[in-house]
């Protein structure tokens, strides 16, 4: 047993069952246990690995996109270049790198990391050469137009659940059984003004996942992008609504228990992209794509293409086994979708579509 799993069960046995979120917010973000104050996730020697750690290709082709945006709107200067939860920094690494290329687009730019855990912010200041401004949240950003980029990020924000009962919802909640064991129990019938939408597509017993937290992240985006112009990019995995239990944890590559061992596993859900468009407004949103459809519109194949002809031997098969990682739909190419934010009247982002 944890030491946070032990802090869990007296909180739980002093004060009550507790939310799903509640349960991951301190899993995740225990300023002492917490899996993200503690652990370096990423990677072989880690917990789970991101588009980024894959490839190159991925993120050069983000800095490309942003890039052109930019150029598309006309260019202001200055401008915010974030990233929300960038992990070692090796996606804006690669990013700024690609973006070099129009250097305009570099001396116009400011990059802003929102990352709260320490470790992860050590890590960025050793991968990223530019002066890097970090921040605890979005709302400190600075009021200029803001090019943003959500990979993998909204899908470890903490979710309540709520599963249906009749024309009711009751809340799932992270309880101690009689052995003195985490488990999962349902509250009384609780109103929830914003599930009453869903009971003309759910049945008895169907679980809806809601993310407070990514409400007022998204809302945040999408006043400030219409107010003040930019785009963000957000790639995670998930669908247009949210329907059925998607908690998970991850732990060397493996799945886990979601309740075994808090603070020692990653612990997600899957995105509701339908919610994020919704609270965005009244910046505009593309449709909503799988990652493949995206990362091929940018043209990794003709990029993947010109890198192989230098290679060879295990240089290349790793390689080819990127891209495959990246774009098959066994893999992560129709697992993990892609939509973009945007000022309404602009053009569209590259990548995507109405």
């Amino acid at each position: 047993m944890t030491e946070l799993e032990k802090r869990l069960i007296q909180r739980i046995r002093s004060t009550g069952p507790m939310t799903v979120a509640d349960y991951m917010h301190d899993c995740l973000l225990h300023p002492e246990l917490g899996y993200y104050s503690r652990h370096d996730p990423l990677g072989v020697s880690g917990d789970f690995t991101t588009a980024p750690e894959i490839s190159q290709m991925f993120g050069e082709l983000l800095g490309l996109a942003l890039v052109q945006a930019w150029l598309d709107r006309e260019a202001p200067r200055p401008v915010c270049l974030a990233e929300l939860g960038p992990g070692r920094g090796t996606l804006m690494a690669d990013i700024l790198r690609a973006s070099r290329t129009v250097p305009e687009f570099t001396e116009a730019l400011a990059v802003h990391l929102v990352e709260p855990s320490p470790v992860f912010r050590e890590a960025q200041r050793q991968a990223i050469d530019l002066p890097l401004h970090h921040h605890d949240t979005i709302e400190s950003l600075p009021r200029i137009p803001l090019f943003l980029v959500a990979n993998e990020f909204f899908d470890a924000l903490p979710v309540r659940q709520f599963q249906r009962d009749g024309a009711a919802w009751r809340e799932r909640m992270v309880g101690v059984d009689n052995e003195g064991t985490l488990t999962l129990g349902l509250s009384d019938p609780v109103s929830r003004e914003s599930l009453t939408d869903r009971l003309g597509d759910t049945c008895d017993g169907d679980i809806v996942e809601i993310r407070p937290a990514a409400n007022v992240i998204a809302g945040e985006i999408g006043a400030r992008i219409a107010e003040l112009g930019g785009l963000a990019l957000v790639i995670d995995y998930g669908g247009q609504r949210s329907l059925g239990d998607t908690l998970q944890a991850v732990r060397s590559h493996r799945s886990v228990p979601p309740l075994t061992g808090p603070g020692m596993a990653d612990l997600t859900a899957h995105v509701d992209f339908g919610a994020i468009a919704r609270v965005a407004r009244p910046a505009a949103h593309t449709r909503v794509i799988p990652q493949s459809e995206f990362l091929e519109r940018l043209g990794i194949f003709r990029r993947a293409e010109r890198l192989a002809a230098r290679m060879q031997g295990s240089a290349l098969d790793s390689h080819v086994a990127a891209l495959r990682r990246l774009t098959h739909e066994d893999e992560m190419g129709t697992l993990f979708r892609a939509m973009a934010l945007y000022q309404e009247g602009t053009p569209l982002p590259p990548g995507f579509t109405a």
